[in-house]
């Protein structure tokens, strides 16, 4: 669009104007645009949990196990190009699991407690669109290419980037098996490694496995320019408030749970949201 085709005097109603016209001026943001997503919903069945070599002796005299809790410790992305797919990419993602588990060594023993990490890996092809420009900035460090230093390479095209976002896992299952073949360990990072205490060990008689139930979704933006109307600055309508309200006062502000006591029938859940449901339709 060029520039002498923008209208400064336009305007548009707005939801709390009652509709009347309310003047906006237009302004070019830099923001990054969606290209592609997906969403998933994986059920990582009998993943290996990896111990310290201490907890691991845990794990070999162990008779039954439970895990109490999970969580994504961090996960990495990597974006590279799809052969003969041109604006294709395919995104490695690379999920880091900590499982909180007690160990139970016989009847009538109580539990040990013991932390140990889970990975998992996936890949998706996602459509990121084409770019061959390099972004400078004021406030990073620029970082040379060694490849742009081969007068005999093709231009080569700048990478959308990746982001990939992770509901809070589900532990829906957890044995403790006999190995059968020799278990690699997968590499961890040495942050994690700290955190667990130690480099994780390869199990040899026996291993912990979970199934673990995960919600994603993955992107692949751009940094383009936009043109949106503004209507305003975002300045603060209210005067912050330091008041410390009577805790019995906010209680009695809370309806009274109904629901909880008195469990909808299968006919009247119908119209209740599934908390699953990422309404993506």
């Amino acid at each position: 669009m060029s520039e002498a085709s923008i209208d400064t005097e336009q305007t548009t109603p707005t939801a709390d104007s009652g509709g009347a016209d309310t003047e906006f001026e237009p302004v070019c943001l830099e923001v990054p645009r969606i290209y592609d997503s997906c969403g998933a919903k994986d059920c990582l069945r009998d993943l290996t949990v990896f111990f310290t070599e201490e907890n691991q002796e845990v794990i070999e005299k162990a008779t039954s196990v439970r895990v109490t809790r999970v969580n994504v410790l961090t996960a990495t992305v990597d974006v590279d190009s799809v052969p003969f797919h041109r604006g294709y990419y395919s995104v490695d993602e690379t999920f880091y699991f900590l499982c909180c588990c007690e160990v139970y060594s016989g009847t009538g023993t109580l539990p040990s407690s013991v932390t140990g990490v889970a990975v998992y890996s996936k890949r998706v092809v996602l459509y990121g669109s084409d770019g061959y420009v390099k972004r400078f900035s004021s406030d990073a460090v620029p970082e040379l290419d060694p490849a742009d230093a081969d007068c005999c390479a093709g231009c080569a095209g700048s990478m959308p980037t990746a982001n990939v976002q992770v509901s809070s896992p589900m532990a829906l299952a957890a044995s403790v098996t006999s190995v059968t073949t020799p278990v690699i360990v997968p590499f961890i990072p040495e942050n994690i490694t700290e955190l667990l205490g130690g480099t994780p060990a390869a199990p040899t008689a026996q291993q912990v496995q979970t199934t673990i139930g995960v919600f994603s979704i993955t992107t692949l933006s751009r940094s383009v320019q936009l043109m949106m109307p503004s209507y305003d600055f975002c300045v603060p309508r209210k005067e912050c408030d330091d008041r410390q309200d009577d805790p019995c006062e906010a209680f009695n502000g809370i309806e009274f749970p109904t629901d909880s006591f008195f469990p909808p029938s299968a006919g009247e859940s119908d119209g209740v949201d599934n908390p699953f449901d990422c309404h993506c339709g």
